[in-house]
């Protein structure tokens, strides 16, 4: 791999909190450019805490390189390149639109004040409406105006449509694919809503217990892991081949996961299926809620 295109890489990361609560328990992975990454697990397995590793606002042990950078001694710089948003409902209610403009023009270098007034110039919003005026579709407007105005390599974004409904969320994600990414923006998404983000990811990382215990592109997984309707005769057979999870249907039906057993041959047991990114993630993660 091309070291200029690693835009994270990090080795064997740990972080312990007071009272022995271990966050980070030798999270190991690498994340590229021009890459949309979601980084998914349950409440509690260590998605924020790398996060702010790679933001460089919590110590940690262990390697850890962003944009060639060391974030525990280079933060200010690498700052500079990327961009920071956590849920889009935490706006300020008493702020207008030009004061969220000009707060976000003054703490990032890269911020394009022109670019963002285009984008809003689209919608209904006007620089004297206040946050408490706006319906919800508008502050995910506001929200996406201000990250898109940002020229920045990675996007960080902590489960960003918390609080939003589905439509809210649908069309954040799709103004974010078609109005901000490009070959130069690596964007990295930390979230439980598997399904939301299913359609835009190029590579999933499962963290459990603050370890990586999925690491693959898309396209990738949907080579690896089979799901099998399994015929009533055929389930002493297809639990032979040791799948990674099996579950019940209504009216006796069994469904097992398989990871890397050729299709044809499970093909033999019963119906076969691609399993959604929700079926891997509620497979791997059983026993952690």
């Amino acid at each position: 791999m091309n070291t200029h295109d690693t835009v994270i890489d990090a080795t064997g990361l740990r972080k312990a909190y007071r009272k022995g609560v271990v966050a980070l328990d030798g999270a190991t992975f690498q994340v590229t450019r021009a890459r949309i990454v979601g980084l998914v697990g349950p409440n509690g397995a260590g998605k924020t805490t790398a996060l702010k590793s790679i933001l460089g606002l919590v110590p940690f042990e262990g390697g850890l390189s962003v944009l060639g950078r060391d974030p525990r001694r280079e933060r200010d710089v690498l700052m500079n390149d990327v961009c920071f948003i956590a849920d889009v409902a935490v706006l300020p209610r008493w702020m207008r639109v030009r004061e969220a403009i000009a707060f976000v023009e003054g703490v990032h270098p890269r911020f394009d004040r022109a670019r963002c007034e285009r984008f809003l110039a689209n919608t209904k919003l006007t620089p004297g409406m206040r946050v408490r005026e706006m319906s919800k579709g508008m502050i995910v407007q506001l929200h996406l105006a201000l990250v898109m105005a940002i020229d920045a390599r990675l996007l960080v974004l902590d489960e960003p449509t918390l609080g939003l409904d589905v439509l809210y969320r649908k069309e954040f994600y799709q103004r974010l694919l078609e109005d901000y990414f490009d070959e130069d923006k690596t964007i990295l998404i930390t979230t439980h809503q598997v399904e939301e983000v299913e359609h835009i990811l190029t590579d999933a990382l499962f963290i459990r217990d603050g370890r990586i215990v999925l690491d693959a592109p898309m396209d990738e997984l949907a080579e690896r892991f089979t799901e099998v309707l399994v015929e009533p005769g055929r389930l002493e057979e297809a639990r032979a081949r040791s799948p990674i999870d099996e579950r019940n249907l209504p009216f006796g039906k069994v469904v097992m996961l398989f990871d890397g057993v050729e299709r044809q041959t499970l093909a033999a047991f019963g119906e076969t299926r691609t399993p959604g990114l929700a079926d891997l993630f509620v497979a791997t993660m059983k026993g952690t809620y």
